[in-house]
């Protein structure tokens, strides 16, 4: 029989607390990560070549290393060198380096595929590099890229569950004090996966509208 009380006084109340955590980490990470995305795509399409080697240098690394790793080493590394970050901190900072090194694989790969001939005619009408990037490749990029990064969202969304790893207490760190200090495993991770599931599903709809606003005729259309 479900036990009404031990999810309405125990379970919910400190899962909603964590979703706040959850949300806190993860809107902000995907924002400042699409934007480090896109920085770090034009670095390695357009930069000259001791920034493109940089970028592919951090790229591997950081898609290289588990995130595990990547949030131990912030965490609990740094402050060997006398760099500190508190749970929070730590873990944003880690989700945001991470997804704008996923983000920019697809930035980098959108914005190689507008054609060439653009790009050359813009610069016989008169504009720079500069202009013909900002406000000739990107938009059509951002668009192309559009499908990849939204992808990359859903993955944030799951492994920002990696934030209890330095004591952040967000969904998945709630979820697992209640099931330590209850020993009802089953009921409180069949939970904290309905949160996950609710928050991918309803980002994935969200995305989804957005690529349909954004679409560019005839490009990937069925």
């Amino acid at each position: 029989m479900l036990d009404t009380t031990f999810f309405a006084n125990d379970l919910l109340p400190a899962l909603n607390r964590g979703l706040l955590v959850s949300l806190a980490l993860i809107i902000p990470s995907a924002s400042l990560g699409f934007v480090g995305g896109v920085l770090l795509g034009c670095a390695r399409a357009f930069g000259p070549r001791w920034l493109r080697r940089l970028g592919d240098a951090y790229t591997a690394i950081i898609r290289g290393v588990p995130l595990a790793v990547q949030l131990m080493m912030i965490y609990y590394a740094l402050p060997k060198c006398g760099i500190f970050f508190p749970p929070f901190g730590a873990a944003m900072t880690s989700f945001v380096l991470c997804t704008a090194a996923y983000q920019s694989e697809y930035v980098r790969g959108a914005l190689l595929s507008i054609r060439q001939g653009q790009i050359r005619a813009a610069q016989a009408l008169g504009f720079s590099t500069v202009q013909t990037i900002a406000w000739i490749v990107i938009p059509q990029a951002a668009r192309r890229a559009l499908p990849g990064c939204g992808n990359e969202i859903v993955y944030l969304i799951k492994y920002s569950s990696l934030a209890y790893l330095v004591t952040c207490m967000e969904l998945m760190g709630e979820g697992k004090v209640v099931a330590s200090d209850t020993f009802r495993f089953t009921e409180v991770f069949l939970a904290v996966g309905a949160y996950y599931l609710a928050m991918v599903t309803l980002a994935s709809l969200l995305l989804h509208r957005l690529e349909e606003r954004f679409a560019i005729p005839g490009f990937g259309m069925r």
